[in-house]
């Protein structure tokens, strides 16, 4: 893969030059730098990623707001809230959109940052909507869904911005920047997942929403002080030529074995139907479990996250994607059915409790789902193109989202086919 010389950088990094950032092993910035931020050097683009997937992570406050809201307030179904959560995620499938935007389209004078400012409006208005002004099922999906597009341009923008730095810096190498932003995301998550449960107890879920809309003018008030040098409007001809060049780029790169079939696992691992929204019903109407504990197995989760993080970054990050994908869809196949134990109540049986089991079964799935995604997202930083990275990247992510999409739908389809 050829590398791009230090001095045509992306982006213009004015934060204290290099000379500085040689200097900083010692002392608490040493520290800071070694436990902290994983080895990645401090700057103002560390931390504008660092918040960017923080707020992803924190947008889970409301995650259990909109499925009670949907299935109390609306009074929808099992299946026709997997059906409109299925159509609320779509903006993650058209990613590679946003990647040819964001990278050769510039908005307001830049590639990056404006994308990134608009992306945390749009998800503040959406928020704010849905707290106030919403009131139907129609309603509520389409702002729902402009808040996932939200999201769903800040990330593909902040990933090109991670791809192009790991190349550009060496201490981002070998997954540690990867790490770095995906830990963030899963401490967002753990952060507000105590919260987006035992707020449910205490307001309604439109007040909730509410809360959730000042977390996107974080990534506003961060993204406008990342150092970015102002380009030139892009002509149409131009920004024609540069799709057509990186749609080359993106199929040579799609073409490579060790891309496409990694890329084919996710697409199955995701697309299996998901029953996720008909166990959540099971739940909290037949075993009666409230907002507080579902709460507290999202702490569990997110803790989870960050162990199958850090046990990629300690254990795995020398371990080739073919083993470590094998291992965890060997290891999944068998605690996949485990939930038909709580279901025939055979846990019971066993003497464990509902709770106890419940909660036991979401860290051992989390562990093993974030241990099979973390080596994509490393192996798709490694072999980007120069110039497609937003797109590539993007790409991936499709993939993954739109197969969720179709495991939802499918498991809509087999919820509403024997009147759950």
């Amino acid at each position: 893969m050829p590398q791009r010389s230090r001095t045509h950088r992306p982006l213009a990094y004015v934060d204290g030059g290099d000379e500085r950032n040689e200097n900083i092993d010692t002392g608490i910035g040493g520290w800071v730098r070694q436990n902290v931020l994983q080895g990645v050097t401090p700057s103002m683009f560390t931390y504008t990623a660092m918040t960017v997937y923080f707020v992803q992570g924190s947008l889970g406050l409301a995650a259990l707001a909109r499925t009670f809201y949907f299935k109390d307030t609306l009074g929808l179904s099992p299946a026709e809230v997997a059906a409109l959560q299925g159509i609320t995620t779509l903006p993650w499938v058209i990613k590679p959109v946003y990647g040819f935007l964001s990278d050769g389209l510039p908005l307001f004078g830049y590639r990056r940052k404006s994308y990134l400012m608009l992306a945390g409006v749009i998800g503040f208005a959406s928020w704010c909507a849905l707290a106030t002004v919403v009131h139907s099922a129609p309603e509520a999906v389409f702002f729902s869904t402009c808040t996932s597009l939200g999201v769903a341009i800040s990330d593909v923008v902040i990933d090109s911005l991670v791809v192009e730095q790991a190349r550009e810096d060496g201490s981002s190498g070998s997954g540690s920047l990867q790490s770095l932003c995906w830990s963030c995301q899963a401490t967002g998550s753990l952060v507000s997942a105590y919260f987006s449960g035992s707020l449910l107890e205490a307001m309604s879920a439109q007040q909730v929403f509410g809360l959730t809309a000042f977390f996107p003018l974080l990534v506003v008030a961060m993204s406008s002080q990342l150092p970015e040098e102002r380009i030139a409007p892009t002509e149409r001809s131009a920004f024609g030529t540069m799709v057509r060049s990186q749609s080359a780029l993106l199929y040579e790169a799609a073409s490579q074995r060790a891309v496409w079939l990694p890329a084919l696992f996710l697409f199955l691992w995701q697309a299996t139907p998901a029953c996720d929204t008909a166990f959540f019903y099971f739940l909290t109407n037949k075993l009666e479990i409230g907002s507080e504990f579902l709460g507290r197995v999202r702490v569990g989760t997110s803790l989870a996250s960050l162990l199958g993080v850090w046990a990629y970054r300690r254990y795995l990050t020398e371990v080739p994607v073919k083993s470590v994908l094998k291992w965890a869809s060997i290891a999944s196949a068998p605690l996949g059915l485990t939930q038909l134990l709580l279901v025939y109540g055979l846990n019971r049986d066993l003497g464990i409790p509902d709770t106890a089991f419940a909660f036991g079964d979401s860290l051992v799935l989390t562990v093993l789902g974030q241990l099979a995604f973390m080596p994509l997202l490393v192996l798709a930083a490694e072999i980007c193109p120069v110039g497609v990275e937003g797109t590539l990247f993007a790409a991936l992510m499709s993939i993954f989202n739109g197969a969720g999409i179709v495991g939802n739908e499918a498991g809509a389809l087999l919820t509403q086919a024997p009147g759950v």
